[in-house]
C-alpha cells in the first residue's frame, strides 16, 4: 500500500509549490482540526501528486491551507450520477432510474476545501436557488476502459468528499444538468483522499451534511442505487477514464429544494459534507458573486 490517506496542502513553512503528505495522526478529521484552527502536522511524501505519491519523507510540515487532493490539469472532465440514491429519487418525485444518469462539470468546477471560498454566481442568487448535494466522489487509479463491475474497483485510487453545488432554477429549466451544475467553483473537493485498500468496500461509508451546524443530509451508501463497482464499470463503457478522473456518485435525501419552505444557500452559509470513516469533514463557505 502506497499510502492511507493523502492530503494536498500548503505548508505554514513557505515553499515553491503545495505538497503532498498523510497525516502523522492517522485518526485525525484533518479538515475539522484546520477548520479549528488546530496545527496538523503532515509527512511530507516524495512525489508531487496524489496520482504519483512517490513515497514518505523524513520532512514533517505543518498545514496552512488543504487543497483540493487533485489539481484541476489533472482531473480531465468530472463525471456525475444524479438520482443515485432511493430516498433522494423519492424526494424529487421521480422514478428510480433503471441504469445510471450522468452529466458532467468541467475542470474549472474544482474547487478547495474552506477556508477558499464556493462562489454563489449573481444570477443563482437572484432566483434564489443555489443548492447543496453531499457526495463521495470516487478517484480512478490508472487507466480503464470496459471493465467488468467484478474488477472495477481495482481501478480506484480512491475516495474523497464532494459537494455538488447546483442552481435549481437553471437545472429545471433545462433538460441537460451540466450547465446549472457547472459553475466556477461549483465542485469542492477534499479534505483528504483515503486509499481504497483501506476502504476495499465503499458500502461502508456514512455521509453526513451539515447547514450552518444543522444536520440536512444522513445516509449509508448502502441506500445507492448504482454501487461504485457499477458506475465505473457504466462509465467506462467505450469510453476511456484515465487516472484522476473523478466521479461523483450521487447524494441522499436532504436537499434543499426538497425542503419545505426550501433551505437554499446565502451568503455566508457554511456546509459541512462529512464522510466517514477515514475521509472526513469538507467544510465550504459560501460567498455571493460580486
Amino acid at each position: 500500500m502506497a499510502f492511507e490517506r493523502l492530503v494536498r496542502f500548503i505548508p505554514r513553512r513557505q515553499v515553491s509549490r503545495p505538497l503532498i503528505g498523510q497525516p502523522v495522526d492517522r485518526l485525525i478529521d484533518v479538515g475539522k482540526a484546520v477548520y479549528e484552527g488546530k496545527a496538523v502536522e503532515v509527512r511530507a511524501f516524495s512525489g508531487t501528486s496524489v496520482l504519483s505519491p512517490g513515497s514518505p519523507t523524513d520532512q514533517i510540515e505543518t498545514i496552512d491551507r488543504i487543497l483540493s487532493p487533485l489539481a484541476r490539469e489533472e482531473v480531465g472532465t468530472i463525471r456525475c450520477i444524479g438520482l443515485n440514491y432511493a430516498n433522494h429519487a423519492k424526494e424529487a418525485n421521480v422514478e428510480i432510474p433503471k441504469i445510471p444518469m450522468m452529466f458532467m462539470k468541467p475542470a474549472t468546477a474544482l474547487a478547495d476545501p474552506w477556508p477558499a471560498p464556493t462562489i454563489i454566481p449573481k444570477h443563482t442568487l437572484k432566483d434564489d436557488c443555489a443548492d447543496y448535494e453531499a457526495e463521495l466522489a470516487i478517484v480512478i487509479g490508472k487507466a480503464c476502459k470496459n471493465v467488468s463491475e467484478a474488477e472495477a474497483l481495482d481501478y480506484v485510487l480512491g475516495y474523497t468528499a464532494a459537494n455538488d453545488v447546483s442552481s435549481r432554477a437553471s437545472q429545471i429549466a433545462q433538460s441537460q444538468a451540466c450547465y446549472s451544475k457547472g459553475f466556477d467553483g461549483s465542485c469542492p473537493l477534499g479534505p483528504v483522499l483515503v486509499s481504497a485498500a483501506v476502504m476495499p468496500d465503499p458500502s461502508a461509508f456514512t455521509i453526513c451534511g451539515l447547514k450552518n451546524g444543522e444536520v440536512m443530509q444522513n445516509s449509508a451508501l448502502s441506500d445507492m442505487i448504482f454501487d461504485c463497482a457499477k458506475l465505473v464499470s457504466f462509465l467506462s463503457e467505450g469510453t476511456t477514464l484515465p487516472p484522476g478522473t473523478v466521479i461523483l456518485t450521487g447524494t441522499p435525501a436532504g436537499v434543499g429544494f426538497g425542503k419545505k419552505p426550501p433551505a437554499y444557500l446565502k451568503d455566508k452559509d457554511e456546509y459541512v459534507v462529512e464522510l466517514l470513516p477515514h475521509v472526513g469533514s469538507l467544510y465550504s463557505a459560501f460567498q455571493a458573486e460580486k
